[in-house]
């Protein structure tokens, strides 16, 4: 079996060498992963400008792009035949909810999915284990990727057997505990988180204006089955994702009622 290793935080991130440790028992393991990170990058393709290609060691490689060209240039150039299966992570923080829409990481497994190979995006999530040092805020707790890893796994070779619809991927949040802790995995549906809705105006040197966005996290919809209340709850979460984003409801509905 061969699979194909990516990321969004880098490829000397702890978090894809723990995922690529724990899955070399399970098939033959290539990581293409970005050379620096790219949190939040998104499902972006780089097309304007040229990508460099690095080999960093044996069957790793770094890309200056994104996590999405990454998955295109492992299976077009690198690899050139698809693999069997594709993961992405472990992602230093949540994916959870409607952080998929923002993810580098959840958008690598999407490329996967986007040509119909079985892919995971896998998340470790900091539980708010954050403190505060003069530079910048640190997990209080030990990140626990080894812990996040052999749960992944776990989670790919039970799942191996099943079918997969065609374009889905799975979408995988651990939370940061130890492994006596987490009580198990449920599935569960995407849920919807919030954040401060933050603009930050300061002005440069020359005197002109620059932009910091983005706030803090806010909380999320309290509703049963989520994959933001399993992790709450002590559960590594599950999450099923398709790729046609298509309202079927509304769509039979109003196919039926709007005659144009």
């Amino acid at each position: 079996m061969n699979i194909l290793i990516s990321n969004d935080d880098g490829i000397e991130a702890p978090g894809i060498l723990a995922l690529a440790e724990a899955m070399a028992s399970v098939g033959n393991v290539t990581v293409v992963a970005p050379h620096r990170e790219r949190s939040t990058a998104s499902h972006s393709l780089t097309l304007h400008k040229p990508l460099r290609v690095f080999e960093v060691g044996e069957n790793r490689y770094a890309v200056s792009g994104s996590p999405a060209d990454c998955i295109y240039l492992g299976i077009r150039h690198i690899l050139k035949t698809p693999p069997d299966l594709i993961l992405s992570g472990i992602n230093r923080g949540a994916n959870l909810g409607t952080d998929v829409h923002y993810s580098g990481t959840v958008a690598a497994a999407r490329e996967g999915a986007l040509m119909n190979i079985r892919s995971y995006a896998i998340s470790l999530v900091l539980m708010g284990q954050l403190v505060k040092n003069e530079l910048e805020q640190v997990p209080a707790e030990p990140l626990r990727y080894d812990v996040a890893a052999e749960i992944s796994k776990r989670i790919v070779e039970e799942t191996l057997p099943l079918e997969f619809p065609d374009h889905t991927l799975l979408n995988i949040n651990v939370p940061n505990l130890k492994a006596s802790e987490i009580h198990g995995v449920r599935v569960a549906r995407q849920g919807f988180r919030y954040y401060e809705s933050q603009v930050d105006r300061r002005v440069d040197p020359r005197g002109k204006p620059y932009f910091w966005i983005g706030g803090g996290y806010e909380g999320f919809e309290k509703e049963k089955d989520c994959d933001c209340d399993a992790v709450e709850a002590g559960y590594a979460s599950l999450t099923p994702i398709t790729i046609d984003c298509t309202h079927r409801e509304l769509f039979l509905e109003w196919r039926e009622k709007l005659k144009f």
